[in-house]
């Protein structure tokens, strides 16, 4: 199961404690207490791993190594490690003790999100003309301590949407080497699932049904995917009664969540169109005209049709550039 939404706690290291100590080699009196080493950071750094929250199912806290205490005869404390927290490329990061939101969109981008505390400083720094033998020191300080969700919203180029079992699954398979689970019943695919074709990043996101925007079916969970997604595919199956309405559905969904989710570039592909004879196939695209919405019919098992989606998406890969 995709972890797409899960809440942390995270601890940067505490400040190590200066030293008070005194040097016992005669003729070299004097104060020898050393500082405390720094509390490590706590960073949050991209990768590709759509999984990589599924860390933080069950570990809920995360904290850095705590700075070194100060030592005698000047040894001061090691810093401690700094925590670097992998997380997918497209999270967004809501400090909710701040009220801040931060982004991770590229691989390898590393945000600093809690800061270690300052090491205290051992009496050898309180030395003077007037103190030669000082008795104080300081305890390090706490590291910042924040609640944090992770929100992963998918970054695609091309975005698979459709009502359940439209064969969206079946031509990602077709087209990239992705492995999606297809079988012939609503919600098979219950995580989104990612594709590359060349240097397209296609993304089947999981069937909507009516009412997925206030929650119903699998609910607003993967609406959130298609917020990213640059252009939309958008499948209709040629067994449906009413494609209009299908077609509706969706559409009403998505203005509901975001209406700017509406203004992308969209194809419709009238899918499983070997399942019917052409009469039957120009009826349901007369049905989308009506509309005034104009559908392309498909067949995975149409070596011709997947020329055609493979011409539409190298002509997505020339308006990159």
């Amino acid at each position: 199961m995709l972890i797409d939404d899960v809440q942390i706690t995270v601890k940067a290291g505490k400040g190590g404690d200066g030293a008070m100590a005194f040097n016992k080699i005669k003729m070299a009196l004097g104060p020898t207490g050393a500082s405390g080493g720094k509390g490590g950071d706590v960073y949050l750094e991209g990768v590709s791993n759509l999984s990589a929250l599924t860390q933080f199912r069950y570990k809920k806290v995360l904290t850095a190594e705590n700075g070194m205490n100060g030592k005698t005869q000047f040894n001061d404390g090691h810093n401690g490690d700094d925590l670097v927290l992998k997380i997918p490329i497209g999270t967004v990061v809501h400090n909710l003790t701040t009220n801040q939101e931060l982004e991770v969109i590229t691989i390898g981008q590393k945000l600093l999100i809690a800061k270690g505390g300052i090491g205290g400083k051992g009496n050898f720094k309180f030395r003077s003309s007037t103190n030669t033998s000082p008795t104080q020191f300081e305890n390090g300080l706490s590291g910042e301590e924040y609640e944090l969700r992770l929100e992963l919203k998918l970054i695609a180029d091309v975005g698979f949407i459709g009502l359940p079992n439209v064969g969206k699954s079946s031509l990602l398979n077709e087209l990239t080497n992705a492995k999606s689970k297809i079988a012939n019943y609503p919600f098979t695919t219950l995580d989104p699932n990612l594709g590359t074709y060349y240097e397209l990043i296609l993304a089947d996101i999981p069937g909507l049904i009516e009412g997925a925007s206030i929650g119903k079916g699998l609910g607003i969970k993967f609406l959130r995917h298609v917020e990213r997604t640059k252009t939309l595919f958008h499948f209709i199956s040629a067994e449906s009664l009413d494609p209009a309405k299908d077609y509706q559905i969706i559409k009403n969904e998505l203005a509901a969540y975001n209406k700017e989710l509406l203004e992308k570039p969209e194809y419709i592909f009238l899918s499983k169109a070997d399942l019917f004879d052409k009469k039957e196939i120009t009826k349901k695209l007369g049905q989308l005209k009506k509309i005034g919405k104009k559908a392309i019919p498909i067949s995975v098992i149409d070596d011709e049709s997947i020329k055609l989606i493979e011409k539409i998406l190298r002509d997505i890969i020339k308006q990159k550039y």
